[in-house]
């Protein structure tokens, strides 16, 4: 009788850890490597938050679907005015599929990557808010 009723108790927390739901911060789809620099359209410098910020058209058509975002470590100007940024090597956010993904150990797409917030797009209005004469500022 004891032998049943530990067979039975063992086979439903088995049940259960299969039929748990998924863990927090996991999603159901992969988040794809990082792009070629070919299909990049825009890079953005948040001052605020020490990110440099790179966009880029997977499809080619001009339209931001994937984004990532790089630590500066260092921020300077070179003779000509032109900003030079010194990044982290790997990014640590990621923007995709309406989702934005967390690499805190900035060690590339691997599939350590831990979503931080689903059912979101990257806002560029933040950066460029405006339109001057109908072109984006």
């Amino acid at each position: 009788m004891r032998m049943m009723l530990l067979r039975a108790l063992m086979l439903f927390a088995l049940i259960g850890c299969f039929w748990s739901p998924p863990l927090t911060g996991w999603s159901a789809d992969w988040l794809p490597t990082e792009p070629d620099l070919n299909t990049r359209i825009d890079e953005l410098y948040d001052h605020e938050a020490r990110l440099f910020i790179m966009l880029y058209s997977l499809k080619g058509n001009g339209q931001i679907d994937y984004v990532t975002a790089r630590l500066v470590q260092e921020y300077s100007r070179s003779s000509y005015g032109n900003p030079i940024y010194n990044t982290e090597e790997q990014p640590l956010f990621y923007w995709w599929n309406h989702t934005m993904w967390n690499d805190p150990e900035q060690d590339g797409v691997n599939g350590n990557e831990k979503v931080y917030q689903e059912n979101t797009d990257f806002d560029i209005s933040r950066y460029k808010p405006c339109l001057f004469n109908g072109q984006p500022c």
